[in-house]
């Protein structure tokens, strides 16, 4: 199981990230200061970081000329809120992999940090399966009784929430925070929108509706 490191000090935006990609599988180690990140990557046991820029005590890109200094090829995924080119440029000549600016779409993250993390990990972790289901996070190949089906990338990422949460109800804000992002308005219907397509291309029965709760998919 890959185990990811994340220096942000925006409390709200590292919450979330923890909770998502626990969600997915992972394991999450949080630190606020680039200091403490510097170190605890340095040291080893990580698979990926997730770095913001603006760090107190010490800096998000000088945590990444270090790492890089000493020679160190942890993958760095950059996420701030930089958007200038010249920031851009900077980070990746300095050693960084990938690089996302807030706000971000969570399924978009997922994806970059599937990228970074292939090879990590063992088949399993890469395939989904809950009841008649497969989900295979790489190719992006989702098939029901052997039968293959397309999905949009919103589509995809609404299944995964559900299949990796199978027998648990979730309401429409978890499916919301934990599919697509923290910046959807809690009070729009795309949840029971997708919900319905995902019904039409899976079978009617596969996802449940507790009125006033929210979803679950059965197993």
């Amino acid at each position: 199981m890959a185990k990811i490191l994340i220096a942000e000090d925006d409390a709200r935006i590292a919450s979330f990230l923890q909770k998502g990609l626990q969600a997915n599988g992972w394991v999450t180690v949080h630190v606020e200061d680039g200091g403490e990140a510097e170190q605890l990557a340095l040291g080893g046991g990580f698979d990926l970081l997730i770095l913001d820029i603006g760090l107190p005590g010490r800096g998000g890109f000088e945590v990444l000329q270090a790492l890089r200094a000493r020679g160190h090829r942890l993958p760095v995924l950059v996420l701030t809120g930089r958007a200038q080119v010249h920031d851009v440029v900077a980070c990746l000549d300095a050693g960084a992999d990938d690089y996302m600016t807030k706000p971000f779409r969570f399924e978009e993250l997922l994806a970059r940090i599937r990228a970074r993390l292939r090879g990590v990990g063992t088949e399993e972790s890469r395939v989904l399966v809950a009841g008649p289901v497969r989900l295979d996070l790489w190719s992006r190949e989702v098939s029901v009784r052997g039968r293959a089906v397309a999905l949009t990338g919103r589509e995809f990422a609404l299944l995964e929430t559900l299949i990796r949460h199978a027998d648990r109800v979730l309401s429409r804000e978890q499916l919301l925070s934990q599919a697509w992002g923290y910046d959807f308005d809690p009070s729009t219907n795309l949840v029971n929108v997708y919900v319905s397509t995902l019904r039409k291309k899976l079978g009617e029965n596969v996802i449940e509706t507790l009125r006033g709760f929210g979803y679950r998919l059965r197993t």
